[in-house]
């Protein structure tokens, strides 16, 4: 039997990679991280909106590596920020900025602005291109939330401390990976591409040298 064709997370962030790949695998798709492909080029994430860094990132990867690509880009709009840190959640802080630096530079900016004014949303584009580049699926979730005064829960990475789900009086750090993969922006994303991805996948090979 023929080896099942390979999908490529396109990213390096560890976290990203393991909760994309909890759906990918559970659904039978054999997958690796960008992390494995250390040849890889470097996408510069130039666009202006999600959408565009994430269709840029999928066509690119897939055509330099040969191999279905899925990937994303996400981050965190907060209302009273007018949107930001959106696209440059990774970086808020700066170049190289710890997850910490990021959300603890989020709180100093919202200071004491009460819960009702700390409404926030994960937003999560995810883009599917084949082994050529082309972009053949793509969609776009959202999760709601609000920002806390301080941070809480130990589980997580980026801003899931200081983003608390009103429903569950939890942030994503404190809800752990199993709830935060079923609510979350990116566990949206990945399960609404999946039956296009299953059938698209499904009709390809690994890699365009195959």
């Amino acid at each position: 039997m023929a080896e099942k064709p390979l999908v490529v997370i396109g990213t390096t962030n560890r976290g990203k990679a393991r909760e994309i790949g909890a759906a990918l695998e559970a659904a039978g798709i054999r997958w690796a991280s960008l992390a494995e492909f250390p040849h890889a080029p470097q996408v510069n994430e130039d666009g202006s909106t999600f959408a565009e860094n994430a269709r840029k990132k999928a066509s690119q990867l897939a055509a330099a590596l040969g191999q279905w690509v899925l990937a994303e880009d996400s981050g965190l709009e907060v209302d009273s920020l007018g949107g930001k840190p959106g696209i440059h959640s990774a970086y808020y802080a700066g170049p190289g900025a710890s997850d910490e630096a990021n959300y603890r530079l989020l709180l100093a900016q919202l200071g004491d602005l009460p819960l009702e004014k700390r409404s926030a949303r994960f937003v999560c584009h995810m883009v599917l291109a084949d082994p050529s580049g082309e972009i053949r699926a793509e969609v776009c979730e959202v999760c709601r939330g609000r920002i806390t005064t301080e941070p809480r829960g130990e589980s997580g990475f980026g801003y899931d401390p200081v983003f608390e789900i009103p429903e569950y009086h939890r942030t994503f750090a404190e809800l752990g990976p199993v709830v935060k993969n079923v609510i979350s922006h990116r566990g949206r994303a990945v399960r609404r591409i999946l039956p296009q991805l299953l059938e698209l996948v499904g009709q390809g090979s690994s890699s365009v040298d195959e």
